[in-house]
């Protein structure tokens, strides 16, 4: 279980095909705090620590990406050199500062609108039709492993939707989201709070 809150960014450092990917990421983490068998989420992606090593400050940490996951993750992702968000698993008496998230991706969103307001920067994302009930103004929604608010949004008539979200210079900073633009693909993982509401809704008919 995560939060949302960004920890560290990581990068990709080496990709080996082992049956499944295997991913290499370098990261700013002690490795005295990395245990093997743990997860952590990249980019919004609950994974399998398998191997760790380094110094902190200078640590590295592999996982094992099955075809699935690869499969439903954001295009290229799984690539040398591509920058993840990271965040290791919460632990009880954490600070909940986001909010629950489990780090499984339900879908990937295509960035379609990137704007400066004021010092901040908005962007607009779209989502699938079969996922759109699931998103509301004010509601919360994990991009690339960060917990945000959801400001507007807008519904279309082939079902799909659009949807504003706000990153303040610091989340740019410490994010990946600040080297976003139009036409990327980012992992989105819905409100687990939306997703059993929406479950009770249809079994009551």
């Amino acid at each position: 279980m995560f939060t949302g809150i960004i920890t560290a960014i990581g990068s990709i450092t080496k990709i080996e095909s082992k049956g499944d990917l295997r991913a290499v990421i370098a990261c700013p983490y002690d490795p005295d705090t990395i245990v093997i068998g743990a997860s952590i989420a990249c980019s919004g992606v609950c994974l399998t620590v398998v191997e760790r090593g380094g110094e902190a400050g200078d640590a590295w940490f592999a996982v094992d990406v099955s075809a699935e996951t690869a499969s439903c993750t954001a295009k290229d992702q799984w690539t040398e050199g591509r920058k993840l968000n990271l965040e290791q698993a919460l632990k009880v008496g954490d600070e909940l500062g986001g909010h629950i998230v489990t780090g499984h991706v339900d879908t990937v969103g295509e960035v379609v609108m990137v704007k400066a307001e004021g010092g901040s920067t908005q962007l607009a994302i779209r989502a699938r039709a079969e996922f759109a009930p699931f998103i509301a103004a004010k509601g919360s929604i994990t991009i690339e492993g960060v917990s945000l608010t959801v400001n507007d949004i807008r519904d279309r008539t082939d079902g799909a939707c659009d949807f504003a979200v706000n990153i303040i210079p610091h989340t740019a900073e410490v994010t990946t989201l600040g080297d976003l633009a139009t036409g990327d693909s980012v992992n989105l993982e819905i409100d687990v709070l939306a997703r059993y509401l929406k479950r009770m809704q249809s079994l009551a008919g």
